[in-house]
């Protein structure tokens, strides 16, 4: 196996990702405008087939996401989410001059606290940074992601 890292990434190849650890497929449009949108992609690939990747969410200043980290369930052990966000926190420490400073979030699930704080990321403290909130925005209420819904809805 020889894994070669990339600064692209396809919508076919996103979608395979996420379906391969259950979260939903997005609209090809939608998913190629996010990627555009992207300050950078890393993806991983063992062959021609993509077997990891993060999207950096950035407004070039201040404040930046690490998002849709995603790599293979057969491919965790093999510290490719490690590498891959090495690669993005790398690109982004090339960009800071003297006195700038860049706060850099992502989101830890599955047992994942453990290899973001080796990478310098620490817990966020409520009072410090507030709750983490969000909303999914659809009009077709049946796509949203199950694993994300918050609760019953009772009327």
């Amino acid at each position: 196996m020889s894994i070669q890292y990339r600064d692209r990434i396809t919508a076919e190849e996103v979608n395979r990702l996420r379906a391969a650890i259950g979260f939903r497929q997005i609209a090809p449009a939608q998913l190629n405008a996010g990627l555009q949108g992207s300050g950078r992609a890393v993806s991983a690939y063992d062959g021609d087939r993509a077997v990891g990747m993060a999207r950096l969410l950035w407004d070039g200043g201040t404040t930046a996401l690490i998002t849709d980290a995603i790599v293979l369930p057969e491919y965790e052990a093999q510290g490719l989410r490690r590498e891959i966000m090495a690669k993005m926190l790398d690109f982004l420490r090339a960009q800071l001059e003297p006195g700038f400073g860049i706060q850099v979030d992502v989101r830890a699930w599955g047992g994942q606290e453990a290899l973001y704080a080796g990478l310098g990321f620490q817990p966020s403290a409520q009072e410090r940074r507030g709750l983490p909130m969000h909303i999914c925005l659809t009009n077709q209420m049946e796509i949203t992601d199950r694993m994300f819904h918050q609760g019953d809805d009772k009327e």
